[in-house]
């Protein structure tokens, strides 16, 4: 019984004992590069509050994936490459961003007056779009409103988690059925 015992304890110390040496390891990496991560960040972005922000990201994606770390030689390297990544996609997010929102005051901001029937036409008008779009299956239909939004085929399929190949075909899919289910409801209506 007390060999059971031993060996649990055995176990449970080495298991302390790589855990204080992956928490050491991290410390060092992150008091030896976070700089260097900050600069590259800070020269993609040009911004000091966005850039600590993909510093941070970097760092907790390295604390996530520690173990695809080979070498110490490839630890820098890596810690630059995906700073820069997460930097370019938070530009290209922003981008997006500020593109609709300049579409949407573009729409809204017509700086005329409108009627109450007019704003009952919208009103329906949408409700018909979201009929058609709840008719329209899974993932067409989020491959179809995510490609509506501005995303690349490859940002559909990673945040769906579909093959990259099969995204072209479900917005293609998705499109017909909503000008098919769309078309019909305006048909009815008129």
């Amino acid at each position: 019984m007390s060999e059971v015992i031993e060996i649990r304890v055995d176990i449970m110390s080495e298991k302390a004992a790589a855990a204080t040496d992956n928490a050491i390891w991290f410390e060092e990496a992150f008091l030896a590069h976070h700089r260097t991560v900050y600069r590259v960040a800070r020269s993609v972005l040009r911004d000091d509050a966005l850039a600590e922000d993909v510093t941070q990201e970097t760092f907790l994606k390295l604390y996530h994936h520690s173990n695809s770390i080979l070498s110490e030689d490839m630890l820098k390297p890596w810690l630059i490459r995906v700073a820069i990544n997460l930097a370019k996609n938070s530009i290209r997010g922003s981008i997006r961003a500020n593109t609709r929102e300049a579409n949407y005051v573009k729409l809204t901001d017509d700086g005329s007056t409108r009627s109450a029937a007019d704003e009952y036409e919208e009103k329906v008008a949408v409700k018909c779009i979201f009929d058609a779009l709840n008719e329209i299956r899974e993932p067409h239909r989020s491959c179809l409103i995510l490609k509506q939004q501005g995303l690349s085929y490859k940002e559909i399929a990673e945040s769906l988690d579909l093959n990259e190949a099969s995204v072209g075909t479900f917005v293609a899919r998705a499109r017909q059925e909503f000008s098919r289910v769309y078309g019909a409801a305006q048909g009815g209506r008129l």
